[in-house]
């Protein structure tokens, strides 16, 4: 039978591998599509590609014709779980037999929703086919850097993505339209004949590499090839010419041997005039005079001359007892010459009267396999001060804005914020696209190629603006140029590394061609075409019919989109003008329409973002998909504030705003981008990086419930889905909480309202302290399946922790427990001497494994609790898993109460802030099927 069916998503999903990939991807650069061009707080691929999956893909119970017993079920839904483990490895994103995999899976829930498992296709290009004309769309509102609808393409569905940023919008074409549209076609520059460039021999920065190219057939220029061949090559071209144009301005520097060396870049340190009067010196504004710390160690030495009232470096090498500190900090600046100390307030007032200025501190330049660094030169300086731009792109920053203190130093112009040799070069590099596109379009005979072939050449500038501007620093633990967004802000940055385009190290032109080259080759091939658009997300009607929307929106003021994204708009839009009009008709990015709670632009922000997120949601509840789960993915800060006599949070806010749009909440997963076994990510105040909250359309016709109804359903209904969730679905505690809110606002939102008898409303916040409660009765049920000797040990933590208590109250809790305190005693969980008790400290010899006691079935759940936490913290040297197993095997069946006891222990020392002792129960629990596992094989631990 078609209609509605319960999705993976709605049921079980494997979060430990979700997480631990999501958390990798942090680590991988090379090909992966963040490295496209910068936008801010991307949700991981791995946890796009997993919630779009599951969110197609039938559960089992939705099957009982094909999986009719629990049984069934259960190992059906275990198979998807592994497929989605290995769904979401990147090493596995190209892997094409696997993608045919999982787009055969979504063909086959579409074929069940129509009626029919059976006309599901399984050959690959006919499946493609299938998904892209049976399968519904998937949209995502708010597309920023392109995720979203990447993932969805990338498993063979119709993708579309909008967002009213035009950077957003840019980002996710060059993602999803582009290269699907010109995919295995041959490239079209002259050197094309030779095949495609070997990337080995080529190297990765590309300046001095061989150009050696491997022969390919027409017929091998398969998927973006052709496309990133171009790219690559016209990308060398732009270095050539500008070279010719400009190369005058990047001279080689001197060695002490006379011999030349390619700079790498310059360092700067921006001055003001010391407030001494008897003074008066340029004072140097350094973070550090530290130029490196990694293998030969360098610093600016600075000399002062008091004759001549000047400061001056010198470079040297040194073994480590030089200043850490330079001469500023948050306090104000420190004169090198009078030793007088002035405020930040002092250094604002000179940089907005024209007085800042700015210092050569040191250069660093290409040696045979290692970095050298040397002290300033006056021709180099000349030569910087020298460069005269003709052109600037126009565009003032905000007067105020989230996470910008610029202006307060008189940056008030976006190209204020780039020396005038790095205006220089990049007005190159722009004048010189439209050049390249005529010669394209001649070559190809096709103008949009031509266009989109300039469209990643005007990306890599744009990726060059990012580095190649006065707020970009020296790394001096790694030596290397970063980026000017060290985070989502544009604070002062005191001194500055200027990076030569034209070398071949840190942030040159050839490797942010490389760069953009690498995410195009590995972009999904032959997939059904995506499409990006510039659209409000809160007043717009969809384009495509019934999508499933999922999507990633704006929380408060966490982040100034489209302030921040003007730093590359102004760069953009005299490149790409011509090319996408629609997006780069304004001088600057739409800012009256964002959805942000910024103080600095709106009156009453955080009513006016609330208003429009009410607004964007009721518009995706009345278009999306009535058949279909649609995913939010959430990732508010979770304070609370005060407001009109109560205190709500962000979450609050996101759950009440989907309730009345007219969504019930079916789900909410925690989804991790941290390292899974950092304690910090496992403290009683961290939180998921975000919480995927699954919704479907509430019916119109739902009714109202009664607070007291209420209560019973979710008395009723909570323990199983706990069960569901702990047991079957082995959700870790530290995301039990959060995923159990997704059961328990399934009750509360299947209403159109909750009301109590006498018609007043239950809100979202009460529903939430009546999950919590439930959750809490759930605990506490636990214990009573654990042993008496056990439930002895948690009472008393609870009640004494480790302390020293007279006998008298352990006599009184043991009566309760029905044991003894001789036998606790004997068991050696307790001591008992002299007239008191003290529970064994968890860390003594007893938990670590000796053998004094041998491992038996009759071991208490406390004491093997203890033991295999304890060998799972220690690590394979002293057990590891096996350990683990070894007591788990010992138990035999008693081993089940282990890993309850586990989550209650995890809960007890979470709220007591203790994430060292946390950790270990929580990865206790996530590590409790290889443990069971491990236990069924005969080999016997040692420990």
């Amino acid at each position: 039978m078609g209609g509605m069916r319960r999705k993976l998503i709605e049921v079980d999903l494997p979060l430990d591998a979700i997480n631990a990939e999501s958390a990798r991807e942090k680590s991988i650069r090379h090909g992966h599509p963040s490295t496209l061009h910068l936008w801010w707080a991307r949700r991981p691929l791995a946890a796009c590609r997993a919630v779009l999956f599951a969110s197609l893909v039938d559960d089992p119970s939705a099957c009982p014709d094909e999986f009719p017993t629990p049984a069934a079920q259960e190992a059906e839904r275990a198979r998807l779980h592994e497929l989605i483990t290995r769904l979401v490895k990147w090493e596995n994103s190209r892997d094409e037999h696997l993608l045919n995999e999982a787009r055969c899976e979504i063909a086959r829930s579409v074929a069940r929703s129509k009626g029919n498992a059976a006309d599901a296709p399984t050959d690959p290009a006919a499946v493609l086919r299938y998904l892209g004309e049976q399968a519904q769309p998937i949209y995502d509102p708010f597309c920023g850097g392109g995720s979203i609808p990447l993932e969805a393409q990338r498993l063979g569905l119709k993708a579309v993505g909008s967002d009213l940023n035009p950077v957003a919008v840019l980002i996710t074409k060059a993602l999803i339209e582009l290269p699907p549209q010109f995919a295995n076609r041959p490239p079209v520059n002259p050197e094309a004949g030779g095949g495609a460039v070997d990337a080995k021999a080529q190297g990765r920065k590309g300046a001095k590499g061989k150009n050696e190219r491997i022969a390919l057939t027409e017929a091998q220029w398969r998927g973006a090839a052709g496309l990133a061949d171009d790219i690559r090559y016209y990308g060398r071209r732009m270095r050539e010419r500008a070279w010719e144009r400009i190369g005058h301005l990047y001279p080689p520097a001197t060695l002490p041997d006379g011999a030349p060396a390619t700079v790498i870049a310059w360092l700067w340190a921006r001055t003001v005039p010391c407030p001494n009067p008897a003074c008066g010196i340029q004072m140097p504004l350094m973070r550090t005079f530290q130029l490196s710390t990694v293998r030969s160690k360098y610093w600016a030495k600075p000399i002062v001359d008091q004759e001549a009232k000047t400061v001056s470096f010198e470079v040297e090498e040194h073994n480590g007892e030089v200043p850490k500190d330079g001469t500023v900090d948050r306090n104000g600046v420190i004169c090198l010459a009078c030793a007088g100390a002035a405020p930040l307030s002092y250094v604002r007032e000179q940089a907005r009267n024209g007085n800042m200025g700015e210092q050569m501190t040191g250069i660093v330049a290409e040696g045979k396999g290692k970095r050298l660094f040397l002290s300033p030169d006056d021709e180099h300086i000349r030569i910087a001060h020298s460069a005269n731009p003709e052109w600037k792109p126009a565009g003032r920053l905000p007067d105020k804005a989230l996470g910008f203190r610029v202006q307060r130093y008189g940056f008030e112009e976006w190209n204020s914020l780039f020396t005038n040799r790095q205006l220089s070069i990049l007005e190159v590099l722009v004048g010189l696209l439209p050049e390249l596109r005529k010669e394209i379009a001649q070559a190809a005979g096709d103008e949009d190629y031509a266009a989109a072939v300039c469209t990643y050449l005007a990306m890599a500038m744009s990726r060059s603006a990012y580095s190649g501007c006065s707020f970009s620093r020296w790394e001096n633990a790694g030596n290397f140029v970063a980026g000017v967004f060290a985070r989502q802000a544009l604070p002062i940055m005191w001194d500055f590394a200027e990076v030569n385009f034209f070398s071949n190290s840190t942030r040159n032109w050839i490797a942010e061609i490389d760069w953009i080259v690498e995410v195009v080759e590995a972009l999904p091939i032959g997939v059904n075409p995506g499409t990006a658009y510039q659209s409000d997300a809160s007043a717009a009607k969809y384009r495509e019919k019934g999508p499933v929307v999922v999507t990633d929106p704006p929380y408060y003021d966490n982040i100034g989109y489209a302030d921040l994204s003007d730093f590359f708009y102004v760069w953009l839009r005299s490149a790409l003008r011509d090319i996408h009009p629609d997006l780069f008709a304004g001088i600057l990015t739409p800012k009256a329409e964002e959805m942000i709670a910024s103080q600095f632009r709106f009156d009453n922000p955080r009513e006016r973002f609330e208003g429009l997120l009410d607004q964007t949601l009721t518009l995706i509840r009345e278009q999306c998909s009535p058949d279909l789960p649609s995913s939010i993915f959430y990732a508010y800060k979770q304070q609370e504030e005060e407001r009109e006599g109560r205190t709500s949070t962000g979450w609050e806010t996101m759950l009440t705003a989907l309730v009345n749009a007219g969504f019930q909440v079916v789900g909410t997963w925690p989804m991790r981008t941290e390292l899974a076994n950092r304690p910090n990510s496992l403290g009683a105040n961290s939180l998921a990086s975000s919480v995927v909250v699954v919704c479907r359309p509430r019916p119109e016709d739902a009714p109202v419930g009664e607070r007291q109804r209420f209560f019973e359903e979710l008395n009723r209904e909570m323990p199983m889905a706990l069960d569901h969730l702990t047991r079957g679905g082995h959700i870790a505690p530290v995301d039990l909480a959060q995923a159990a809110i997704g059961p328990g606002m399934e009750i509360y939102s299947r209403y159109n309202r909750v009301e109590t008898i006498a018609g007043e409303p239950v809100t979202v916040r009460e529903a939430l302290a009546a999950i919590n409660h439930a959750i809490a009765d759930y605990d506490e049920r636990q214990e009573g399946e654990i042993d008496a000797k056990t439930r002895f040990c948690l009472d008393w933590l609870k009640t004494h922790g480790y302390e020293e208590r007279v006998y008298g109250e352990a006599e009184t809790l043991a009566m309760a427990k029905v044991v003894t305190v001789q036998s606790l005693a004997d068991d050696g969980l307790i001591t008992a001497n002299a007239g008191v008790v003290q529970l064994v400290d968890a860390e003594a010899e007893f938990y670590k494994g000796n053998q004094q006691r041998r491992l038996n079935a009759g071991m208490t759940a406390w004491e093997g609790c203890f033991r295999m936490a304890w060998h799972l913290q220690i690590g394979e040297q002293r057990g590891g898993l096996e350990g683990a197993a070894g007591v788990a095997r010992a138990m035999g069946g008693n081993v089940g109460p282990v890993e309850r006891l586990a989550r209650i222990l995890y809960n007890y020392y979470d709220r007591r802030s203790d994430s060292a002792n946390a950790v270990k129960f929580n990865t206790l629990v996530t590590r409790w099927p290889q443990i069971t596992q491990q236990a069924q094989s005969p080999q016997q631990s040692s420990f």
